[in-house]
């Protein structure tokens, strides 16, 4: 029997997730707690060829909360950068100038081109440098971050309002990521982000992005052990022979791994 699929939702008005995913983000006490039971596996994760990793924070978050997501791709051979800009409060000029200034000096360092992570609103920073940079730019890897959608579709709107200087619904900041990824583009996403909106996190409908879906909490996201080896996986392909993610690779893979257009119970608390 054929799998029900989801129709695409990117030009509907988004409500920002319900309560009860809002409740469901507990669980990232667990997963920030599992990480170092996880560290075993996570060390064979796939290994590429130790290029440069951006690594960029969420809203309100600093280098501190990346830690997990360096600390792996360290273990796995690459040379991770944090983006020592303090915590992050929004694309700013002097903000988005050190991110240019950074992936420069980073590609010009190591004469080849970087990998960008970015969590929540940093994958959206990430993706914005990706289109204005795609020249020096590899990869871009989303952990929960909004790609499109109504900016109120997120249960962090009000904050983001209260510390960037930017009204949700400022032009300039759909100007910052609107176009197709030039880039390969990985959003790897869940449907139970209580922050949000996992509609907001499909990544756009092209031949270079791709959207991975796993079982995780927003906060948690960059400690889950299923992230961070979808991560490593993507990480290790070579330069210019990217292939979208193959979730059949393994029983297991299926099991941990799916993809969000199709329908599971999930679908029945994050409508």
């Amino acid at each position: 029997m054929k799998s029900l699929r989801l129709r695409p939702q990117t030009h509907q008005v988004l409500k920002s997730p319900s309560w009860l995913c809002m409740a469901l983000e507990s669980r990232a006490a667990f997963e920030w707690g599992s990480f170092l039971a996880a560290w075993p596996l996570l060390k064979k994760a796939p290994r590429g060829d130790g290029h440069p990793v951006l690594v960029l924070p969420g809203l309100v978050a600093g280098d501190r909360s990346t830690f997990p997501i360096r600390r792996t791709l360290s273990r796995l051979g690459y040379v991770p950068y944090k983006w020592e800009q303090g915590l992050n409060f929004g694309p700013r000029d002097h903000v988005i100038k050190g991110l240019v200034d950074k992936v420069r000096q980073m590609q010009d360092e190591h004469s080849q081109k970087i990998s960008i992570v970015g969590w929540s609103l940093g994958g959206a920073m990430a993706n914005a440098l990706a289109l204005r940079m795609p020249e020096r730019i590899r990869s871009v890897i989303t952990l929960g971050s909004p790609h499109t959608g109504h900016p109120k579709g997120t249960n962090a709107w009000r904050v983001f309002e209260m510390v960037s200087g930017f009204r949700h619904d400022d032009p300039r900041l759909m100007d910052l990521v609107a176009g197709k990824p030039s880039v390969p583009t990985t959003s790897i996403m869940s449907k139970t982000d209580g922050v949000v909106n996992w509609r907001m996190s499909l990544a756009p409908d092209h031949h270079l992005a791709e959207n991975i879906e796993v079982s995780a909490t927003h906060m948690g996201m960059g400690a889950n052990a299923a992230v961070l080896w979808a991560m490593a996986d993507r990480l290790a392909q070579k330069e210019g022979e990217w292939q979208p993610f193959d979730r059949n690779a393994s029983p297991l893979h299926a099991l941990v791994f799916r993809d969000p257009h199709r329908f599971r119970l999930a679908d029945l608390i994050a409508p």
